[in-house]
């Protein structure tokens, strides 16, 4: 299949490989309904974060107030010369962060 490319509000192209996809859809399983909403996410986020434990990694997130009544929908993407999705979850809150 191969890997997908996104844009994102930071103005980069992002990836999202096969094997980033097969480890979201194994380990957060409730995301799989809403995973069309990646793109979204990526292009129109209602907040970015840079994680405090690496600086290149960074959180997308939107909230859908229909997802699980009221769930953000975070994308977590390493921001290096290949810009890649690592993992993507739903969890109910923002977690702290740099913003961006």
């Amino acid at each position: 299949m191969g890997a997908v490319l996104f844009s994102s509000s930071l103005g980069r192209q992002v990836e999202l490989t096969d094997e980033r996809k097969k480890h979201i859809f194994q380990y957060h399983k409730d995301i799989i309904p809403f995973f069309d909403h990646m793109a979204e996410v990526l292009n129109s986020p209602d907040d970015v974060r840079r994680t405090l434990d690496d600086k290149q990694v960074v959180l997308f997130y939107r909230l859908y107030p229909d997802i699980l009544a009221g769930k953000y929908f975070v994308a977590v993407v390493k921001i290096n010369a290949r810009n890649f999705i690592l993992t993507a979850y739903l969890p109910r809150r923002v977690k702290t962060g740099e913003p961006l």
